[in-house]
């Protein structure tokens, strides 16, 4: 289904779910007590669920929101979008039901907040409410995984694939070129628009993520949303949700949806602080049991869609300190995912980028997203990646002689060579890449066509 499939947009849609959302009564309840980290209200617990929305007035007059973190008989426990600085007993609070956000095709090229509120000072057209709590395509109904999308990188053209509708973690520690394959996969891999989640990001970081990762090629067809890590927790933890929102948009619209949300981590270290702030004990090596359900929800409304919608290919990244794999979010997501891929700090300090750990990374679009020949190729070249692996330090310290073994021999020549490929960009198509371990290998290709 195509943009002009789609049935023209009602031009007073936004403003009849404005009206629709006014009520001739609303119920008031009043701060009885507070902390820091939020503030309980009595006389709302029969008019609000857990997750929905609060508004009140600070000191100043100002609109703020809160959001309902636990229900007691006769109270609620509610944590603040802002600081709670300035608040006092008694004051008057009213619910303003489920969490919604407006996407609207013209935030394309535009960095919004997690309420969808503009952060580059200009105006933002708004849509029609939808909600952060939407299901995901029924399993039923929702296709399976499409054809093998162009990254324009030949690693993850060749050895990697990524499948429309695939939903990959990407695994690295700090500064492994991370931010930079993001930006590579927002301008080059094949979709009609890019939403792109920053949460718990240094507010320079934006900055320069939009202007020069990203630059005016990336923007072009990008939506932000952001929320800096000097933002309240559950600012941060809605970031995630509002930017998978305005991905549901553009799918429901018939577009072939790539998101990026980086990262899974501090979307959890968030999550963390609201929920023990709310009364959850930590048990999953410092996080709550919660965790585990929010990671899936999240996971599993991107992906394959159903109908005529169209489809959200995801890519998560995750912060793995020392390479940790075991840690619970990259543990708790991996089974979540279509597949990972681990950026290896070894492989960035030698200079090669995006520093993708081939044998320790997988994809789980395959066989299916590649031709016979081409699955051939990839087998034959991890069996040359993890000979080289096995017997690499005996090489390197000088115990092997070679011509001792012809397969080690073979590896230690064409490993050099197959990773100069790997860091190969600017490729047109995936059987380019082919092509290039085709060469190397000495195998003819004829570039079949890749099955979806």
């Amino acid at each position: 289904m195509t943009q002009t499939d789609v049935p023209p947009a009602d031009p007073f849609a936004s403003l009849r779910a404005q009206v629709a959302s006014i009520r001739a009564a609303c119920p008031l309840g009043r701060i009885a007590s507070l902390d820091p980290s939020g503030f309980v209200v009595e006389g709302l617990s029969d008019h609000a669920l857990l997750g929905d929305e609060l508004v009140y007035e600070d000191a100043a007059g100002a609109v703020q929101r809160a959001e309902v973190s636990r229900l007691d008989r006769g109270s609620l426990r509610a944590t603040p979008f802002g600081a709670a600085d300035g608040l006092r007993i008694g004051l008057p609070v009213r619910p303003a039901g489920g969490p919604r956000v407006s996407p609207h095709d013209g935030w394309i090229g535009r960095i919004v907040d997690p309420f969808g509120r503009a952060l580059d000072d200009r105006p933002l057209a708004p849509g029609v409410p939808v909600s952060l709590r939407a299901p995901a395509p029924a399993p039923a109904r929702r296709r399976g995984m499409g054809a093998r999308l162009s990254t324009g990188l030949a690693v993850f053209d060749t050895m990697l694939p990524i499948a429309m509708g695939q939903r990959i973690g990407l695994f690295a520690g700090s500064g492994v070129g991370k931010s930079t394959l993001l930006g590579d996969l927002a301008r080059n891999m094949e979709a009609d628009v890019c939403v792109l989640a920053l949460v718990g990001e240094r507010g320079r970081e934006v900055s320069d993520f939009v202007r020069k990762v990203l630059g005016p090629e990336g923007m072009a067809r990008t939506v932000v949303v952001a929320a800096t890590s000097d933002m309240p927790a559950n600012m941060r933890r809605r970031c995630a949700f509002t930017a998978l929102a305005v991905a549901e948009h553009f799918r429901d619209r018939g577009r072939r949806v790539l998101f990026l949300c980086d990262s899974l981590t501090r979307l959890a270290e968030a999550h963390r602080e609201v929920a023990t702030a709310a009364g959850e004990e930590a048990s999953l090596r410092g996080h709550p049991p919660s965790l585990t359900p929010l990671l899936a929800s999240l996971c599993e409304r991107a992906g394959p869609g159903e109908g005529a919608q169209g489809d959200i290919t995801a890519v998560f990244t995750v912060l793995v300190a020392g390479s940790d794999m075991e840690e619970p979010v990259a543990d708790i997501v991996r089974g979540q995912l279509d597949g990972h891929v681990v950026l290896s700090r070894e492989i960035a300090e030698a200079g090669r980028f995006p520093a993708v750990d081939v044998l320790r990374s997988v994809s789980r679009s395959l066989p299916g997203c590649a031709a016979a020949e081409e699955n051939v190729l990839i087998g034959e070249v991890r069996k040359i990646l993890g000979v080289h692996d096995r017997t690499d330090l005996m090489v390197t310290s000088g115990l092997y002689e070679r011509g001792s073994n012809p397969e080690v021999d073979r590896a230690t020549a064409l490993v050099p060579r197959l990773n100069e490929v790997f860091t190969a960009r600017g490729l047109t198509r995936p059987s380019d890449g082919f092509r290039l371990l085709a060469g190397l290998l000495g195998r003819p290709y004829s570039g079949g066509a890749a099955t979806a």
